[in-house]
């Protein structure tokens, strides 16, 4: 090992037809995400992590998993790599119910190799889940991006410039004024400094279910914000993001063939997947699937929840 070389070197063994990038994709926000990104066929993650801040990479070979992990944290994110990499994702179950109905059975056999990543942590996919609240994705994006570099920190290891995310103390104690020239109005920067200030009880949560409850109990949080992040930090395959702009039309076109659709129709249909209706959500946006559109044009990515 050189000086700048990995501090921590595993090796997985995936299943077969396992797809890296496809599984790893929920955990950057854009090909350009300062925090995370594939580059080369390898996955780059910065984080912080009890132990100081970490870089964690991930590169598929023909039958194995590569992770190393570079600062302070390399121990930590390369004992969680697995998790990362989705390989921790527990489908047991979701056969039996996905072959009950053509379509959910076609997209599983399709993407099989797709898993659902578990960071274990709740803060840095809250960051950019209160930013993604009522605006569209370019928006939100653009919020969070410049957020990240406003706190700038460098991440460690090679690739650069990759950066951590924010020090959830800092954003706490900035002035809600800060995030106004990111685009992000008062109430979204106000709901943001509220949760940094929580995030330390966030992050000791042992489950989806009790996250869940913590990041309702804060104000300018709701199902969609908490779906989001408990999806992630926690690899929740039951977790959907209610009041979502597009997902119950998606559901109810996939699912019943019915062009529009809304959250009690969503739930309805997801129903006989219990356990996996976020899985279901997932396979669906990673096929494609959209209903038809009717009338003016929706911002991709626009939504009208919290």
């Amino acid at each position: 090992m050189t000086p700048s070389g990995p501090a921590a070197r595993r090796t997985l063994r995936p299943p077969a037809g396992y797809r890296l990038a496809a599984s790893v994709r929920a955990l950057t926000f854009s090909p350009y995400d300062p925090c995370a990104r594939i580059a080369a066929g390898t996955f780059w993650w910065a984080t912080r992590t009890p132990d100081g801040p970490a870089t964690l990479t991930l590169r598929q070979t023909a039958d194995e998993l590569v992770a190393e992990g570079y600062g302070p944290g390399a121990g930590w994110v390369v004992d969680r790599a697995d998790a990362v990499a989705g390989l921790r994702d527990d489908l047991t179950g979701f056969a039996d119910l996905a072959a009950a109905h053509p379509v959910v059975a076609r997209l599983a056999a399709q993407h099989g190799g797709l898993r659902m990543p578990a960071t274990g942590q709740v803060f840095p996919r809250l960051l950019r889940a209160v930013f993604e609240q009522k605006v569209t994705g370019k928006e939100a994006y653009r919020a969070y991006a410049a957020t990240v570099r406003h706190f700038r920190e460098p991440a460690p290891g090679p690739l650069q410039p990759l950066l951590l995310p924010p020090e959830p103390a800092a954003v706490a104690a900035a002035p809600y004024w800060v995030f106004h020239p990111f685009g992000v109005e008062q109430r979204r920067a106000e709901t943001l400094r509220r949760a940094a200030a929580a995030a330390d009880r966030l992050e000791r949560c042992a489950d989806a279910e009790e996250a869940t409850r913590r990041l309702t109990a804060i104000l300018g949080i709701g199902p969609w914000t908490t779906a989001e992040v408990v999806r992630i930090a926690y690899g929740d395959p039951d977790a959907v993001s209610v009041g979502d702009y597009h997902i119950p039309n998606t559901v109810a076109w996939a699912l019943a063939g019915e062009p529009r659709g809304d959250d009690a129709r969503m739930l309805a249909l997801l129903e006989p997947f219990r356990g996996h209706r976020g899985r279901v959500c997932l396979l669906l946006e990673a096929s494609g699937v959209h209903a038809p559109r009717y009338g003016p044009r929706a911002p991709i990515r626009s939504f009208a929840r919290f």
